[in-house]
């Protein structure tokens, strides 16, 4: 047994994106396993634990640039004084405070998550920040964590840095309920399903662009929101096409199913590493449509159909027209990939052997 915190993310339950899913995943599923883990979070949670896991509430600078790593710098505090055996930080900005913890005998492992510096919505000052952090992940943690093999070999080729690679994980089968779906007025196998933050870089305005240039009845659900994002939120927004529905972001059982009973997932984002919705849509049997990044095929392999951002449109009309039957066979693909690959059992199993290393190496 383990004493285990998870820091750098918005915390648990998971109401934001990729990071705070995996820290609740990985996080509840340690607890069964019998470690005791904390989650530092940002956003407050009506009780002190959330499925036995401790949770530890610590204020923040809601700025778009400070964020992440004001809370972070207080979560470092916080540790260093409420020893822990295993400190697993997530984003590579967070690099800087990693080191803190092993000053005190704590070992550290820092999850890098994909390119962040290549984020369209950061300035010169922030992309400087990442880059700089990516070089500090090289020595700041005990260990690093990359969650694709293309960043993985990006680490090495750039900073000669090996790094243990586990994937993100997804449930799968689909779930069987529609009330979400009820009340955006969808039916299920009649619309296409776009989920991300919508930030530039995750290509929402494209996927909405390229859906009004087709003819079909079928309709577009784009789900996601995100702080600072206002400006391009809003040009996503607008539309006059009455088939396009936009309600902001959902989470829990109303995101599984739309998930489960969607005629097809577009996957749009261009930068990062594993994108969790991208394995989450395909683990619910979803034909998967991706935009043709190395990351992206990486996770889709034979389950997904490519697209380059000017075929878009194109490739949805082949969709729209495509039999019932083969829908299904590349759907049933997908599943079974997540199953062999991506499963949140096969991930936390990962991660306590990873523990278990740092311990071993530390004379434990």
């Amino acid at each position: 047994m383990a004493r285990i915190a998870i820091l750098g993310t918005r915390g648990i339950p998971a109401h934001y994106g990729g990071f705070e899913t995996f820290a609740e995943e990985l996080a509840t599923r340690l607890v069964k396993r019998g470690h005791v883990v904390t989650v530092y979070c940002r956003e407050r949670y009506a009780e002190p634990s959330y499925r036995g896991v401790s949770l530890v509430y610590l204020p923040t600078l809601r700025h778009k640039y400070f964020d992440t790593i004001v809370h972070t710098f207080l979560s470092t505090l916080h540790l260093i004084l409420h020893r822990t055996d295993i400190a697993l930080y997530c984003n590579a900005a967070n690099a800087i405070f990693t080191f803190w913890p092993r000053m005190v005998g704590v070992r550290v492992a820092l999850n890098v998550d994909g390119l962040e510096r290549k984020r369209k919505k950061w300035n010169r000052l922030a992309r400087t920040w990442y880059l700089i952090s990516e070089r500090l992940a090289t020595f700041c943690p005990t260990a690093v964590v990359t969650d694709a093999d293309k960043i993985a070999e990006y680490y090495l080729e750039r900073y000669g840095k090996s790094s243990t690679f586990i994937p993100y994980g997804a449930e799968v089968g689909k779930v069987s309920g529609t009330e979400v779906l009820e009340k955006l007025g969808l039916s299920a196998g009649g619309y296409f399903l776009y989920v991300s933050r919508m930030e530039p870089e995750n290509n929402a305005l494209l996927v909405r662009e390229a859906f009004e240039k087709i003819a079909t009845p079928l309709k577009l659900a784009l789900i996601g929101d995100a702080p600072y994002a206002d400006e391009y939120i809003q040009r996503v927004r607008d539309t006059r096409d009455s088939r396009i529905l936009i309600p902001g972001a959902i989470y829990g059982s109303g995101y599984h199913e739309l998930e489960s009973h969607c005629y097809a997932y577009i996957h749009a984002t261009e930068v990062g590493g594993t994108h969790p919705a991208l394995i989450e849509a395909m683990g619910r049997g979803a034909l998967v449509l991706y935009l043709n990044t190395a990351e992206n095929a990486e996770v889709a392999g034979d389950a997904g159909i490519p697209f380059e951002a000017e075929e878009l449109a194109d490739k949805l009309n082949l969709l729209a027209a495509m039999p019932a039957e083969e829908r299904a066979a590349w759907g049933r693909r997908a599943s079974q990939r997540v199953a062999e690959r991506y499963s949140w059992d096969a991930v936390t199993s990962q991660y306590e052997q990873l523990f278990g290393r740092l311990f071993k190496n530390t004379g434990r």
